[in-house]
Parts: structure tokens; C-alpha cells; sequence
């Protein structure tokens, strides 16, 4: 009976099993939704690089306020554009299987708009606004929700919120889990 031969040698296959949250068919699922972006560029280079314009079509990012975000942290340059390691990576972490502490890692990534390794109010004032979306909030009301933010999740008090206290925040989320998440 015929098996269907894998895109990916054994070596790369079993790679991608120890550095993702994947089976083996999750694995070739990822490299289909890859490849369905743009299936002529994958098929001609299986390494090519896609442009985060053609990732955000994805119906999963397309309505996510922070698509940009997520496409420049699992870039390997950083601009944006995906390989298909670096796709498999974000799936990787939006699956389902991921620990919420590798999701929280990433999201505090995502989040951390100016990419100091912390979260000042200016990162949380854009968190909120992107969040809101369409809709209007006074400034004075953004401000207040930062100060709010800031005041319960600000365990040290210095204005900002490092990893450590973001990771304790979302562990006390109940369904930080469930919004961090992307179906194959």
C-alpha cells in the first residue's frame, strides 16, 4: 500500500517533533497551511521567506489586533516575513499543547511594543488601544486603566512590568489560555 512521502527527511522531522508541540501530522499540516499562502514561491524554494503581508491573510490573523506583533516576534529577521521554521514556531506556540508558560514568554514579546524586556505604561496604552479596536476611549480613560493595570500587576512598585510579573498575572487568568491560541 502506498505511504505518502513527507516533504522533510527523517532528521528534519525528528527535529521539528523536539523543538515544537507537534505530531508528525500536525507538523505536515503546518507545512500545508504554509504552503497553501503561497503555494507556487513554497514548492519552487521549501525555505523561502514569505512577507508578513501574505501571513496576515491567514483568517486567524487577519482579525487579530496584534498580527503585525506576532509576525515580527517569531521572524527570525525580524521584520515580519516567515520562513516555514518560523511559522512552525508560532503555530507551535499557539497550539494547544503549548505550556502557558511558553504562551506567556510570547505574549509579553507581543505586548512589549518598544521591545525593552519590560512593559511601561506606553506599551500598555497600546495593548488597550489595540485591544478597543474601533472604539473610542477617552484619554484620561486609557490613562486611568493603565494606572489601574499598573497598580495591580506592578510588584515592585517601579512603574513597569517585567516577565515575572506578567507571568503572575496570567497565570491568575482563566482564559488567557483559550485567547492564546490558534486552531491547524
Amino acid at each position: 500500500m502506498g505511504s505518502k512521502q513527507s516533504v522533510f527527511t527523517e532528521q528534519e522531522m525528528d527535529d521539528y517533533l523536539d523543538l515544537t508541540f507537534f505530531t508528525k501530522r500536525e507538523i505536515e499540516l503546518c507545512y500545508q497551511k504554509f504552503k497553501s499562502l503561497s503555494p507556487e514561491q513554497v514548492l519552487k524554494d521549501r525555505e523561502t521567506r514569505l512577507p508578513m503581508k501574505m501571513i496576515l491573510t491567514m483568517p486567524e490573523l487577519k482579525v487579530n489586533p496584534f498580527n503585525d506583533r506576532i509576525c515580527k516576534v517569531f521572524s527570525s529577521s525580524e521584520d515580519g516575513d516567515l520562513t516555514f521554521e518560523d511559522f512552525l514556531d508560532m503555530m507551535s506556540v499557539f497550539s494547544e499543547d503549548a505550556p502557558v508558560s511558553v504562551k506567556a514568554e510570547y505574549a509579553f514579546k507581543i505586548f512589549d511594543f518598544d521591545e525593552d524586556d519590560m512593559m511601561g505604561p506606553e506599551d500598555l496604552e497600546q495593548l488597550i488601544k489595540r485591544l478597543l479596536g474601533d472604539e473610542e476611549l477617552h484619554a484620561r480613560d486609557i490613562k486611568q486603566l493603565v494606572k489601574n493595570l499598573t497598580a495591580e500587576a506592578d510588584l515592585d512598585d517601579d512603574g513597569l512590568l517585567s516577565f515575572a510579573e506578567f507571568e503572575h498575572v496570567v497565570a491568575k487568568s482563566t482564559d488567557f489560555v483559550q485567547a492564546f491560541r490558534m486552531r491547524l
